[in-house]
């Protein structure tokens, strides 16, 4: 009979201590995701508003660099997952886009995949 209960603790102290290692890491999704095909239709001309109506409120609007929005966009999938890092900024002179950076050019196809992940995220 002790040989029994000796069996049945070494087997669930493994079972303890294998399933500390699965650790449940969830999704850390940060700033503005924007769709590929809205930040396609951002446009030299383009006023403030409608930049601000087309791709919402920017992550970053510099006190000093008033003439700068950045559209950051950050997504960290559990532990093993590689992040998915895009930014967007776009330059102001008298209230009109005069250039646009982004930090990535993302396929229609990777834009689809992290627009399917950031809605599981929300």
């Amino acid at each position: 009979m002790t040989a029994r209960k000796l069996i049945v603790a070494a087997l669930l102290t493994t079972a303890l201590i294998g399933g500390a290692g699965c650790v449940h890491r969830i999704d850390i999704q940060q700033g503005n995701f924007l769709e590929p095909k809205d930040v396609d239709r951002v446009a030299v001309g383009m006023t403030r508003v409608q930049v601000r109506a087309l791709l919402g409120t920017p992550m970053v609007a510099d006190p000093f660099e008033t003439q700068r929005w950045d559209y950051i966009y950050y997504l960290k999938r559990g532990r093993l997952a590689d992040p998915i890092h895009r930014q967007f900024t776009v330059y102001f002179e008298e209230d009109k886009v005069v250039r646009v950076d982004r930090s990535d050019k993302a396929s229609e196809k990777d834009g689809a995949a992290t627009a399917q992940t950031a809605e599981k995220a929300s």
